[in-house]
């Protein structure tokens, strides 16, 4: 089959696959999409947590950005870590380079395993500056908290940080809820004409490392071939929860989850 739409994913590199730049291609090339990226970091870091993190310096960040869009122009962008105020700057000034419309922000900033993986000035810009260029943010609550400030232990403070969000100027804001202790997951879609809560089945594992790059992912895809927002935020939630549901249990930490849940390989190749 021919790929259905062009994705560039702007984003971190992660050695053990699970979650990152890594997470991101395997979702957008799974739900039938063309991916493209643009590397931020490289992390060396496996299922226990991060050895280190080295950076791409924002021009060759804003190059990659440009210099393959100019090529092959993405229908929609997801962006994942940027580690400092200078990248953020470089990939703001490569969005209103390449005009493209449809974009997903998941503002990456604490690892599964705790490791910080961005900077106190880069969360300033990112919160005044960049949420207000995206159609879309996807925080999960920890990062929820950071942005707003509030502490957040149930839907209602979900809600409540979610229009504070739209008060800094986002369009539309996914507040992940799998860090609230409860029965059930609670993802909060908010916009400034409505509010809509997806409730899923909490699966018992600790594998859960690069679901929210994952989700961000599946959502951009979605998005790139004419879904609707909330109806790709439902969407890609329900791919994220299967990949959760079928993990392989790699590794001695929190290990990855299933990417190729939603693939069938054609009969010539098996």
């Amino acid at each position: 089959m021919n790929p259905k739409s062009k994705i560039l994913i702007i984003a971190g590199s992660d050695s053990s696959g699970g979650a990152g730049i890594q997470a991101d291609i395997k979702t957008v090339t799974t739900l039938g999409s063309y991916a493209m990226t643009a590397i931020t970091a490289v992390t060396s870091q496996n299922t226990t947590g991060v050895k280190s993190i080295v950076p791409i310096s924002p021009k060759e960040i804003l190059n990659q950005i440009i210099f393959t869009s100019k090529d092959i122009k993405p229908d929609a962008i997801k962006i994942g870590m940027l580690h400092s105020n200078k990248v953020i700057d470089a990939v703001i000034k490569s969005l209103d380079n390449i005009k493209v419309k449809k974009i997903v922000l998941d503002p990456v900033m604490v690892a599964k395993g705790g490791a910080k993986l961005i900077d106190d000035k880069a969360i300033k810009s990112l919160k005044l500056r960049l949420i207000k260029k995206v159609t879309l943010i996807t925080p999960n609550i920890p990062e929820a908290e950071i942005l707003t400030n509030t502490k957040i232990k149930n839907k209602e403070d979900m809600i409540f940080a979610a229009n504070k969000l739209l008060e800094y100027g986002a369009k539309n804001v996914l507040i992940k809820g799998g860090h609230l202790d409860s029965k059930f997951v609670h993802d909060i879609f908010v916009n400034k004409s409505e509010i809509k809560i997806f409730n899923n089945h909490r699966h018992k594992t600790k594998n859960t490392h690069g679901t929210g790059c994952t989700l961000s992912s599946a959502i951009t895809a979605f998005l790139s071939c004419g879904k609707p927002i909330k109806k790709s935020c439902e969407l890609g939630i329900k791919y994220v929860s299967f990949a959760i549901k079928s993990n392989p249990s790699y590794g001695k930490g929190h290990g990855p989850i299933n990417h190729l849940n939603t693939m069938s390989i054609s009969r010539k190749f098996r």
